[in-house]
């Protein structure tokens, strides 16, 4: 089976950029799709991409883990991950569909067929207010969501930690994370993401302060590569600790999972070298008794191929969900994307049980 073409299709979303696709073609009519978006450096995933694409065309196509080993470089940076990610995916599909197989039925099969989703409602609130977050936070309950996620503490600078206490964009911070407990009530799952904002000391202060909320997970307290840093905020707080995912690779997650400083790891599908990494970091995770909650800020063909992927891994815990950034998500692939009672379903559809709509392939034309 040869590759005939590659396409890139680039959907404009909002001022946080756009989401970036990939159709491998082949010269037996099956195609197969990956996303390569949030690459980081603008539009270099993409150009990147097309060269990949370019080294490609005409050849047979690969085996996952061949490609894998050609043209995964540890060493390059997160654009180019991100494009040789997207098509690692769009081999997995192509595969399942020449098998007529659920690319999770490849993985070794399901261990469940519903995957719970979380509501990332930071990139819908342009409201920073405690009642702007509380009210995305509502809605997507109303949606369907059982669990939510907010940034609160972005407004926070390196000159806050120098006072060695809470200052003022911590307490606006802190007084979010409440207005958004007090909308959902206890039944609802709330994580804070602090984008790695904080100091050590002051990221134990502040999660002190948000003791009594019950919150799943605290995110990026500090940056993951601050191994001790993460083990003092992971030695003296109370509440779960997440991060990982700004990690790439294998080495990265193993160095990660064997200080003992997380309880949740958050690889993402984009960026780690496509599925069959995110499987292999998951088995690290198991055996080192840590869940993955993988980073997923992205359209439907990653929460896709993050589907597929940890319908298959026991020590699965939930999955990212860009809420509410355009109205028209789900319209871009076929079956349509939907989340019912808090989960997406691993479907039982060749390849990633997906195809890039009518719709989807317009918008990437511009029309």
């Amino acid at each position: 089976m040869k590759i005939s073409r590659v396409e890139v299709c680039r959907i404009p979303v909002n001022r946080r950029g756009a989401w970036l696709f990939v159709v491998i073609h082949t010269g037996n009519g099956l195609t197969g799709i990956g996303e390569a978006s949030q690459g980081g450096h603008g539009d270099r995933a993409s150009s990147i991409l097309e060269s990949l694409g370019a080294a490609l065309e005409g050849a047979e196509l690969p085996t996952v883990e061949a490609f894998h080993a050609r043209y995964y470089a540890a060493d390059e940076g997160r654009p180019y991950h991100t494009a040789v990610s997207a098509i690692e995916h769009a081999l997995w599909d192509i595969r399942g569909k020449s098998l007529d197989a659920p690319v999770c039925s490849l993985l070794g099969g399901r261990v469940r067929d519903g995957l719970r989703v979380y509501a990332n409602i930071n990139r819908a609130t342009d409201d920073r207010s405690p009642a702007g977050f509380a009210r995305n936070a509502g809605q997507a309950v109303v949606d369907g969501f059982t669990a939510v996620k907010l940034a609160p503490f972005d407004d926070v600078r390196p000159a806050d930690m120098a006072r060695r206490s809470l200052g003022p964009a911590t307490r606006v911070g802190i007084d979010r994370v409440r207005a958004v407990r007090a909308e959902v009530g206890q039944d609802v799952d709330v994580m804070v993401d602090c984008h790695s904002r904080f100091s050590p000391g002051t990221a134990v202060q502040a999660a002190r302060e948000l003791d009594d909320l019950g919150l799943c997970w605290l995110e990026d307290p500090v940056t993951c590569s601050d191994i001790d840093g993460l083990r003092h905020v992971y030695e003296n707080t109370s509440m779960p600790i997440a991060t990982g995912e700004t990690v790439r690779t294998l080495r990265g997650f193993h160095r990660l999972l064997r200080q003992r400083v997380t309880d949740y790891i958050m690889p993402d599908v984009k960026h780690v070298g496509g599925i069959l990494a995110l499987k292999k970091i998951a088995a690290m995770a198991q055996a080192a008794n840590v869940m993955v909650a993988p980073h997923n800020p992205s359209g439907p063909v990653a929460t896709a191929a993050s589907a597929q992927c940890m319908a298959t891994v026991p020590n699965f815990a939930i999955l990212e969900y860009a809420w509410g950034e355009v109205d028209w998500r789900t319209t871009l692939v076929d079956p349509s994307e939907a989340v019912t009672d808090g989960r997406v379903t691993c479907t039982g559809r060749p390849g990633l049980g997906v195809e890039l709509s009518e719709d989807a392939l317009l918008r990437s034309r511009g029309g």
